[in-house]
């Protein structure tokens, strides 16, 4: 355990980690030159088609130090967005030491700071890298001043290296060898082994990722899945290359995977303790993060005979992304589909994109929302609203509780006031504000979670001209004037649009939805009201005009009362043609009203 190093790589999006470490495994020659790609780690098409992590990837290099020693060194590359933290908190569980990277164009950016605490809460050793040292408009010392500044040490500890040329990669792997610890166990006691992750495979059912904290696992030991208390064979068991490495056994300060044979994906769970059947723990492993979704919206099959398919989906994708969460609901318009939380829009994007490229899910997403509490007029009795439809009638409503996020922006100080100008006309209030260094500011904001689900990342990015980054969390919940916004059409709720939203903003944005959809919507053979409601109250309304045939092209010359005859005959078959006909909604209309512009 002597040579074991276990550490990940956490930075903020765009900062070069994942490029770093591929400079890494082609240093350790963990991957031979002809299989070298870019972004060697991220194996999803849509990871690379964005340029962005989306999953954590551990794999294991070996190297021999200029000690003479030979060293094993487990990494874990982390994605960088604010919607993924739950993989990078994950990743911290199982490791001793963090490369904490800043890209030298740009600084310290909110998302780094998130994660440097996420690290310093867990004792992680943290080396500090600045990337991008090769670029013209690298600021080192200046970027260099932010880091002492934030973790405190010497100059001489930050690494300075380059991802794309290579510069810096073997001060990196010196920095780890000497600085990381050791992990800490022993093999002697029993087992006890974290899953910090687990993919489902067509073959060979789930395969679960694990880093052992004490004891041995070997191939054909009875496990038991701590929490779950269901017991399993050890099939196989081994280590994590770049493709898995199947070994005898697995000792204590080791990461690897594990092959029990399960089907089902409900049978295993992430954050879960493996231990033996015969000598079991006396306790889980403890100091794992429950996931916290932030939105929620409903996930709902085209083909309502799907919906069982969407399920098993759900399923196996819950397992490669432990921040999924989902439960079943049915909707009038939309019939039976599931309630999903997400921790943000980027998340739930990523999410419908990956039904549909791994399960060929088509299917329909209803308009995102966050979680209220309502508390009634009778005993104070307080329910959980996930959905708008669920909200009680105002007679027997008391008040309503819309969760509140402490928003952490870092910014240059030019941009100060058309940012501040967007966070107040989001409901929120500023906090504090503090210059981090003379052209870095950090502000803190309390705003509703409800306005910032939508298009505030992009709005923020638009204003400070990419500059401002953005991390939030969760603070507390506050009474708010919400109400509940219907849309119909020909005077028939259509659930899948209705919304809770405060009510200073309900009339503008009854107005922009029936605008855009009024856009969206075919035309049919008769007329379709789109209206916006609060309770019985109409708010906004537009109307989409029929197709009319020119019944009148034969009536040449002659009297006038022809025409007549003619124009009231179609007005009464129309009239006839919208009592009996159904608005179709497309898919297309479901996604577009998402970005709604102001």
């Amino acid at each position: 355990m002597e040579n074991i190093r276990n550490f990940c790589i956490i930075a903020h999006i765009d900062h070069g980690k994942s490029t770093l470490a591929d400079r890494l495994l082609e240093f350790t020659n963990t991957i031979e030159q002809r299989d070298m790609q870019a972004q060697a780690l991220d194996s999803m098409d849509i990871e690379r088609e964005r340029g962005i992590t989306i999953k954590s990837k551990a794999i294991q290099m070996d190297h021999e130090h200029s000690d003479g020693k030979q060293y094993v060194l487990n990494l874990i590359d982390t994605p960088g967005h604010v919607d993924f933290s739950y993989e990078v908190s994950r990743s911290i569980a199982a490791c001793e030491g963090a490369l904490l990277i800043v890209d030298a164009t740009q600084g310290i950016q909110a998302q780094t700071i998130s994660n440097l605490y996420l690290a310093i809460e867990h004792d992680l050793e943290i080396i500090p890298v600045i990337n991008k040292i090769d670029m013209p408009s690298a600021m080192i010392e200046e970027v260099s001043d932010q880091i002492l500044d934030l973790i405190g040490g010497k100059v001489e500890e930050i690494v300075l290296a380059s991802g794309k040329t290579g510069e810096g990669v073997e001060d990196i792997m010196n920095a780890i060898i000497e600085r990381v610890p050791p992990p800490k166990g022993s093999a002697d006691v029993p087992l006890q082994a974290l899953i910090f992750d687990s993919n489902f495979n067509v073959y060979r059912g789930v395969i679960a990722y694990y880093r052992i904290l004490n004891g041995v696992l070997r191939k054909g030991d009875r496990i038991r899945f701590f929490n779950t208390g269901k017991d399993y064979s050890a099939d196989e068991v081994g280590i994590l290359k770049m493709d898995l490495s199947p070994k005898k056994k697995m000792e204590a300060g080791n990461v690897g995977y594990i092959v029990t044979g399960i089907k089902q994906s409900k049978e295993i769970k992430v954050g879960d303790t493996i231990t033996l059947h015969n000598d079991p723990c006396a306790e889980a492993i403890q100091g794992f993060e429950d996931v916290k979704p932030m939105v929620f919206a409903g996930i709902f099959p085209i083909d309502n005979d799907d919906f069982e398919d969407l399920r098993d989906s759900l399923e196996k994708l819950q397992l490669n992304d432990a921040s999924l969460i989902f439960e079943p609901e049915s909707s009038i318009a939309l019939g039976f589909g599931f309630r999903c939380g997400f921790l943000g829009m980027l998340h739930l994007e990523i999410i419908q994109e990956r039904l549909w490229r791994e399960f060929e899910m088509s299917i329909i997403t209803t308009v995102p929302n966050v979680m209220y509490k309502a508390y009634l007029k009778k005993d104070d009795e307080q329910i959980t609203i996930h959905n708008p439809t669920d909200l009680p009638e105002p007679t027997v409503l008391k008040y309503v509780e819309e969760p509140y996020i402490r928003a952490q922006i870092i910014s240059k100080p030019d941009y100060i006031g058309p940012i501040m100008a967007l966070c107040m006309d989001r409901r929120g209030e500023i906090i504090n504000q503090v210059y981090l260094t003379e052209s870095r500011i950090e502000l803190t904001f309390d705003l509703p979670l409800a306005e910032i689900v939508f298009d505030f990342y992009d709005k923020l990015k638009s204003i400070s001209r990419g500059y401002a980054s953005f991390d939030y969390e969760l603070t507390n919940y506050r009474q708010s004037e919400l109400v509940k916004l219907d849309i119909k059409l020909n005077g028939e709720n259509v659930d899948a649009f209705s919304s809770l939203i405060h009510v200073d903003k309900a009339y503008s944005f009854g107005r922009r939805l029936c605008s855009k959809l009024k856009d969206l919507l075919p035309r049919q053979q008769f007329k379709i009201a789109i209206q916006a409601a609060i309770g019985q109250k109409v708010i906004a309304r537009e109307t989409i005009s029929a197709l009319r045939k020119d019944v009148t092209a034969k009536c040449y010359g002659g009297d006038i009362t022809r025409k007549r005859k003619l124009l009231e005959k179609q007005k009464k078959g129309k009239k006839k043609m919208r009592q009996i006909g159904s608005v179709e909604v497309p898919q297309k209309a479901f996604l577009e009203v998402l970005k709604l512009d102001d």
